[in-house]
């Protein structure tokens, strides 16, 4: 069987084989919700613990850092970025489901555990997934460092709670720290979700480098700019309401998220040309 371009380049060649980009149409995101949330009540159970989980996570760091509220704001945020990590196990659980397979609690300790076989037969995809999961709370971290830091130097007073935050730098009429704020963290968000858009299912799915992962995520971005744009608003929109619900929103939300999320990778890269990384099961 002939082997994919990127098994078979040129000894010493630079170039790196990147799947082909699928079109797809503007409103195409609202099927993936769909799709998302098709797959969650297939299996309400595991995709509701998912999101349980998240939950309260979300309620631990408000716990923590309930009278640090520039802490607050730069954890929240940064958990944004880590989320497509977080999701790996509901890709798991969607591609399973497309391929007619069982889909059990065995099968998420699997995702989460077998990434340390085939070290032998794999050694340059190796820990792909955990290394990009890394440069992901490396960014999240970024995030939180920066967000306290302008919290802190430039509001005019001290910010400690939620009602802080909202008096002093949302509704101040005397400086737009506010919207700084937000304009900075969409600068940083955008090239981390550009990076990450389909690279997480990527590396779940198919035996490839985390530098073709995050350069297909880009040639995705950049092919569909204005669909990626209505797919990072929906994903922002969803999580915000899952976040200002007190979290709750979030036992829904993060599962639908990242079911969509698997099926958005499922139609807009081609991987026929990729072999296969390794199944739930921990067969190849």
């Amino acid at each position: 069987m002939l082997k994919p371009p990127s098994q078979t380049k040129p000894k010493g060649s630079a170039t790196v084989f990147l799947p082909p980009v699928l079109p797809i149409v503007f409103d195409q995101p609202l099927q993936w919700l769909a799709l998302g949330f098709k797959d969650f009540a297939r299996s309400p159970g595991l995709s509701t613990l998912h999101g349980l989980l998240m939950c309260v996570w979300g309620l631990v760091i408000t716990w923590m850092a309930h009278d640090r509220f520039w802490l607050l704001a730069g954890c929240l945020s940064g958990f944004l970025v880590i989320a497509p990590v977080l999701a790996t196990s509901l890709y798991a659980m969607s591609r399973a489901m497309e391929r007619g397979e069982t889909v059990n609690f065995q099968l998420l300790v699997n995702t989460w555990t077998q990434w340390h076989l085939r070290l032998h037969r794999q050694p340059e995809s190796y820990w792909s997934l955990i290394r990009f999961g890394l440069l992901l709370a490396l960014a999240a971290t970024g995030w939180v460092i920066t967000s306290a830091a302008l919290i802190t130097l430039m509001a005019p007073v001290p910010i400690h709670t939620p009602m802080d935050f909202v008096r002093h730098v949302v509704l101040s009429p005397d400086h737009f720290l506010f919207e700084f704020w937000l304009g900075l963290g969409g600068l940083m968000a955008a090239p981390v979700f550009a990076s990450s858009v389909v690279s997480m299912p990527l590396l779940l799915d198919r035996k490839v480098s985390v530098l073709q992962a995050v350069l297909t995520s880009w040639k995705t971005v950049l092919t569909h700019p204005l669909e990626m744009a209505f797919w990072a608003f929906l994903i922002m929109g969803f999580s915000l309401l899952g976040i200002f619900s007190l979290f709750l929103g979030l036992i829904l939300v993060v599962p639908m998220l990242g079911h969509a999320s698997w099926h958005a990778f499922r139609q807009l890269i081609d991987v026929s040309l990729v072999e296969e990384r390794i199944s739930g099961l921990g067969e190849q």
